[in-house]
């Protein structure tokens, strides 16, 4: 594709903020990857070494850790990309009416995930609100009697946490490509005698795949590096990776610190398979152009 005045004008635009992010970003993954191989000045270390990486190859925790770590993410992005999906497509028409209903769905999104992490406590702890209303009206006797959803071995209260968090994320996306689209090329297949289903699965669907892929591709790299949630409703062991990078990194024995950027380096190089491979897979799915920006 030919680049035009318009191209080169946004690009020199961009131009300043892309360098200053991308030298930041490069320098940093830098700085990290020798920390991990050997050149720490904060350790004692000054010659290469790939203990830090080999530490994890028989490391138990670290495979667990890591197992969950993807499952979450996974689950998480898989249910907040299902539900925005449906949110969007709900409120699709209150939203070209009402502008207020775009507004209250931003609300979730000026919460803090911190916030987020500590009402989802409030609410489905044993000792919550939810566990005393059930237990009040009969339903349960006593706390014991509800379900252990935070701090759970399934991590059910850190995916509640997410979804409630980033649907709202991927229906704002999808919402704003309903609204550019209109109604036209549903009306179209509608007219043709196309039904519900066939109307929402050959000419919805594709039409919003690139905003659900990239909105989903947000949430699935920021999950996966994400600390508060899963530290205030996540288990001990395993915990998810950023976790563990943390409390190894906050410990007393620098000698450690090394092992926790490793784990920080895994979790970015992981995290970029996965986003290559969906978006490949997105790519083979989806019938419409991808987004520029990815």
């Amino acid at each position: 594709m030919r680049l035009n005045s318009k191209h080169l004008r946004i690009a020199s635009n961009l131009a300043p903020m892309a360098l200053t992010v991308g030298l930041l970003f490069a320098g940093g993954m830098l700085f990290a990857v020798l920390q991990s191989v050997g050149w720490s000045s904060v350790s004692g270390e000054n010659h290469f070494t790939a203990r830090h990486y080999d530490n994890f190859v028989t490391d138990a925790e670290f495979k667990d850790s890591l197992l969950i770590t993807f499952a979450l993410a996974s689950v998480s992005t898989l249910l907040s990309a299902t539900t925005g999906l449906l949110l969007a497509l709900s409120f699709r028409r209150a939203a070209q009416r009402w502008r207020p209903v775009r507004v209250l769905a931003q609300v979730p999104l000026a919460m803090p995930h911190t916030v987020m992490a500590l009402v989802v406590l409030e609410f489905l702890s044993p000792s919550g609100i939810l566990a005393r209303v059930l237990s009040g009206v009969g339903v349960i006797h006593g706390s014991e009697g509800f379900p252990v959803l935070t701090n759970d071995r399934l991590g059910i209260g850190i995916i509640v946490a997410y979804v409630l968090k980033e649907a709202p994320f991927v229906a704002l996306m999808v919402v704003a490509v309903l609204l550019r689209i209109g109604d036209d090329y549903d009306a179209v297949a509608r007219t043709l005698g196309a039904s519900r289903w066939n109307r929402l699965a050959h000419v919805t669907l594709p039409l919003v795949a690139p905003a659900l892929v990239s909105s989903s591709l947000v949430v699935f790299a920021f999950i996966s590096g994400a600390y508060e949630v899963p530290f205030l409703l996540g288990r001990q062991y395993p915990a998810m990776l950023p976790v563990v990078a943390q409390h190894k990194f906050m410990d007393v024995d620098l000698a450690v610190r090394p092992d926790a950027i490793a784990i920080g380096v895994i979790i970015a190089i992981t995290t970029a398979i996965f986003v290559v491979g969906y978006m490949r897979l997105a790519r083979a799915l989806s019938t419409t152009e991808r987004p520029l920006i990815f």
